[in-house]
């Protein structure tokens, strides 16, 4: 064993070691319960970098984010030490729930294009640190709900210091590794799917937009509208978005298709044979939030670990032919969502991919219809 030493260490070559450990057989789980302790080896030698970034990065809105709540974590503390005044801690838990924008953002937007240069290892475990923030968070904001004053107050050191852990990770690790492996293109690609999350606290930030996003959103045609069309005239199969296609029954456009699937009130996601996923439906009345970022990745890094058994099982049971369908329920405060996976297979019977369909039923049920609470697995 040679052993060497550093005087210093980058974020990049922390993050990096981070990935290596997963080869050397290191699993995630002991990773995520020995990360704290990595972190504290290397206090003292991990280099910091000051990063200078333009209004709208995706990077500079992640710290700005973080800027924010940091002011509001110094409010709680101070909260702590008076009387318990519940007016004033639902509107500090309407901003803390707000920043669970900020992590979804990062899952949807920054974590795919990390796991596309092979960086999945450090996303997956920042996945489940970002996970315990969400639940402590929604936890604790029930406790008040619900006039828990003592376990409500008991549990606000445990929201403090997952929140203050989280972005201590994302500024000494995540941001300058992200900063270190895409390009400037690959952020203002990153950029235009942001406001379909949200930001977390802040107005929606101005510019940072490739040219094609500037350009629709002046009127132009959306550039997937132009890549379309541009693609037809090569096959002399018409001027593009209004050229009618034979579907498996009748004749539409892109445009209508397009208008179909954003009118419906049902969420559509499609993941491929290969459990890529390829595509969801943009309609007003999503049930979770996802943005353009998750197309094209591995639909079991879109999920958080502890639920991979379950969409691994579903997945493995439409492979294998032994389910057709599975379908539950999800009870959530004033709604309850009907959830529908279902194997996708061709002519021939071979297994083509999944689709998933979610819908709030609530209001169906207010019609007289009462759905069961328990999941149902069925099958053909």
């Amino acid at each position: 064993i040679i052993l060497q030493r550093f005087d210093s260490v980058t974020p990049q070559e922390f993050a990096f070691g981070e990935q290596m450990l997963k080869d050397d057989g290191i699993d995630d789980e002991t990773m995520h319960e020995k990360m704290d302790d990595i972190i504290r080896l290397f206090d003292g030698v991990m280099e910091r970098e000051h990063l200078e970034l333009p209004e709208g990065h995706p990077i500079r809105s992640f710290m700005e984010e973080n800027q924010i709540i940091l002011g509001t974590i110094a409010e709680m503390k101070e909260l702590l030490a008076g009387k318990f005044i519940k007016n004033r801690w639902l509107e500090v838990y309407d901003r803390l729930k707000e920043y669970i924008k900020h992590i979804t953002r990062k899952h949807n937007q920054l974590f795919p294009y990390l796991e596309q240069k092979g960086f999945d290892r450090p996303t997956l475990i920042m996945w489940t640190f970002d996970d315990h923030v969400k639940k402590a968070i929604l936890r604790s904001a029930r406790y008040l709900d619900m006039d828990k004053e003592e376990a409500f107050l008991k549990m606000q050191p445990e929201v403090i210091e997952k929140i203050e852990d989280i972005i201590f990770k994302e500024t000494q690790v995540l941001y300058p590794t992200s900063m270190e492996l895409l390009s400037e293109e690959e952020f203002r690609k990153m950029r235009i799917g942001e406001e379909e999350v949200g930001f977390a606290n802040m107005e929606a930030p101005k510019g940072f937009l490739p040219p094609e996003k500037t350009e629709r959103s002046s009127g132009g045609e959306p550039s997937f509208m132009k890549d379309f069309s541009a693609l037809l005239s090569k096959y002399h199969m018409g001027a593009g978005t209004d050229t009618e296609m034979d579907v498996a029954i009748g004749k539409l456009t892109l445009a209508q298709i397009n208008l179909i699937y954003r009118h419906l009130p049902i969420d559509l996601t499609f993941v491929d044979e290969n459990d890529i996923v390829k595509f969801y439906t943009d309609t007003p009345v999503r049930v979770f939030s996802r943005s353009a970022g998750v197309i094209g990745r591995k639909v079991q890094n879109c999920h958080p670990r502890e639920i991979l058994p379950v969409v691994n099982r579903i997945l493995d049971s439409f492979k294998s032919g032994e389910k057709d369908t599975v379908e539950f329920f999800i009870n959530k405060p004033g709604k309850q969502i009907f959830v529908n996976y279902i194997a996708v297979r061709d002519e021939n019977g071979v297994y083509r991919g999944c689709l998933e369909t979610m819908q709030d039923v609530e209001h169906i049920r207010s019609l007289g219809n009462k759905p069961q609470s328990a999941p149902v697995w069925t099958g053909s």
